[in-house]
């Protein structure tokens, strides 16, 4: 995925869940929408060096995106937006190893009244897929959420469900930077949906993750990254 003209800036504050404000390598103080509900502790710090999408419309409240910050020498993507697209863009070039090539690829499916990221549709039957974008990276281990996430655990049980009634489910963890040498649920962030995790993986839930890289001309899969899972009562791992 390419993307277009960046605005190179300064973070100085997040104004509330979804704005933050930048300053500009000109000087001026601009707002811009942030695109993840997440803490993002470790790249919303004060005179953080960070990258805009320009989003001119007079229907928006910003005019700017954030797009990317900094997490010391690492560019992270911080739009929650882009793993289903990064994920697209992969499959549809059969480059989502071992998966291949797809017949088909539909976005932000509704089934029994929730909506999932993606439909992959191949030679194996459907197969419904939830994305989540994670930015949180500690000791090359890579970690989500960063905060409890209620959605998040309803999307599991959706997945849950699926399996239950014979369908294919999975989820799929989009890691927004090249740095992550594996996976795991962040149990002190949220350890519900830890736990939720576990039980969907151990009901027949696909459970992946993949690293990115990021520039400031583009993003897009990097690789397949290993999944640590530790089983309910038991000090073992199991891996995905």
């Amino acid at each position: 995925m390419e993307w277009g003209p960046l605005v190179h800036g300064y973070l100085l504050e997040r104004r509330n869940r979804f704005a933050v404000s930048v300053e500009l390598d000109d000087g001026r103080v601009v707002s811009a929408h942030l695109p993840n509900s997440g803490r993002l502790e470790e790249v919303l710090r004060f005179r953080n060096e960070c990258w805009l999408v320009p989003r001119p419309s007079p229907k928006r409240k910003t005019g700017y995106d954030l797009l990317i910050c900094r997490d010391g020498p690492t560019l992270v993507s911080v739009d929650a937006r882009l793993p289903p697209v990064l994920l697209s863009e992969a499959w549809g070039d059969g480059r989502l190893h071992p998966f291949g090539k797809p017949l088909s690829i539909e976005r932000e499916v509704t089934i029994n009244g929730h909506r999932l990221d993606l439909l992959v549709k191949s030679r194996r039957g459907p197969l419904w897929v939830e994305t989540k974008s994670v930015t949180l990276v500690v000791g090359k281990v890579a970690l989500f959420p960063d905060a409890p996430t209620e959605r998040g655990q309803v999307h599991l049980k959706v997945l849950e469900s699926l399996v239950q009634k014979g369908a294919r489910a999975a989820v799929f963890f989009v890691i927004q930077r090249p740095d992550a040498q594996y996976f795991s649920p962040n149990e002190t962030a949220d350890p519900v949906f830890a736990q939720l995790l576990r039980r969907v993986f151990l009901s027949g839930v696909l459970v992946k993750a993949y690293s990115c890289w990021v520039t400031l001309s583009g993003a897009g899969i990097l690789r397949s990254v290993p999944v640590r899972l530790t089983l309910p009562n038991s000090k073992k791992s199991c891996k995905s």
